[in-house]
C-alpha cells in the first residue's frame, strides 16, 4: 500500500494533537488549530521535507520547539543531526 499525502498528514494529525492537547492543556479542537497553522506544519506538509518519515515524538518536539523559541528547527532532534 502506497501512502498518499493525506494518508501520512492524517497519520500524525490522530498522534501529535493529542500530545499538543496534554502538554499545553487545550482541547483538542485547539491544539488542531494551532498545529495546523504552525511551521511545523507546513515543513511536515512539504513533499521535499521528508517529515514524514520521521516520528510523531519528533514533529511533536519540533512544534514544542517552535512555541518555545519560534522557529521548529531549534528541535533537540534537529540539533543532534547538525
Amino acid at each position: 500500500m502506497k501512502w498518499t499525502k493525506s494518508d501520512y498528514l492524517f497519520f500524525f494529525d490522530r498522534w501529535v494533537i493529542p500530545m499538543i492537547a496534554e502538554e499545553y492543556q487545550l482541547d483538542e479542537e485547539t491544539a488542531f488549530r494551532q498545529f495546523i497553522n504552525s511551521q511545523t506544519y507546513n515543513l511536515l506538509s512539504d513533499d521535499t521535507t521528508k517529515l514524514f518519515r520521521e516520528s510523531p515524538l519528533f514533529i511533536f518536539d519540533m512544534f514544542k520547539a517552535e512555541c518555545e523559541t519560534g522557529d521548529p528547527r531549534n528541535s533537540s532532534y534537529i540539533k543532534d543531526y547538525e
